[in-house]
């Protein structure tokens, strides 16, 4: 390639023509002058990145990004005020639901209690209807004194119907008192008659005049007894203690 520039250079010279006017004309090649423009542009951009920013569109920024703080710190607040609300709107209903949930317990309860006391009330009046019925029975056991077989047939049928009927007291929760020998106890005996005697202590229950019953745990009708009184002194007993001071 040298040598065939300087051949040019040489066969330039002798015809006369310029050195440089050549070169001038090699270097207007196309692909020259593009690559000429290409590098302009492209130092033409970096001179254009490297230029500052001016100082008012690094103002105009910082007072965006201010605004936009501002905003974001603004819109957090309601919406922490907004949770703190809906928390306190959550306890009320919930305290709320509770002593709704602690009433109609405490309801249930005394409806309940109340139906299952109008039930004892209502079987209680009618057991006490029957009563007077098993007390004829049962002074008809021990007044009468069947004698012939016709009036033994008679007996063991009203006796039969007595049974029947103090069962049927049974299964409903209805049992008699037994206070012979007990101590008289006012919660349950109603003392109507009072006998002296040495042979029991003082309030002791000798007899049953009218038996008493109970309903399951509670009273159902008091029992009449008699009750041991203490032995009175009788006006001889007196005179032989007086006599006996006396000798």
């Amino acid at each position: 390639m040298i040598d065939e520039n300087k051949q040019v250079n040489n066969i330039n010279q002798q015809l006369g023509e310029p050195i440089e006017v050549k070169q001038a004309m090699k270097s207007d090649s196309p692909d020259e002058i593009n690559s000429q423009e290409s590098g302009s542009e492209v130092t033409e951009q970096m001179t254009a990145h490297n230029v500052p920013q001016e100082p008012e569109l690094i103002e105009e920024n910082g007072v965006a990004a201010a605004e936009t703080t501002q905003v974001d710190t603004a819109a957090l607040a309601n919406l922490t005020q907004q949770l703190e609300l809906v928390k306190t709107q959550l306890e009320d209903r919930s305290n709320q639901y509770m002593r709704i949930a602690a009433d109609f317990e405490n309801y249930r309860k005394r409806t309940s209690k109340e139906k299952e006391d109008m039930e004892t009330q209502m079987k209680r009046n009618t057991i006490m209807e029957l009563l007077p019925v098993v007390d004829n029975f049962e002074r008809a056991r021990a007044h009468l004194k069947p004698q012939t077989e016709g009036e033994m047939t008679i007996h063991k049928s009203y006796q039969g119907v007595y049974k029947q009927l103090v069962d049927c007291l049974k299964r409903l929760g209805v049992s008699p008192m037994r206070p012979e020998g007990q101590e008289f106890d006012p919660n349950l005996h109603e003392a109507v008659m009072r006998e002296p005697t040495n042979e029991h202590p003082e309030g002791t229950v000798l007899e049953e005049l009218v038996r008493g019953y109970f309903l399951g745990d509670r009273i159902l009708r008091h029992a009449m007894v008699k009750v041991a009184a203490p032995q009175e002194d009788t006006p001889i007993q007196q005179e032989d203690e007086l006599n006996q001071e006396n000798t």
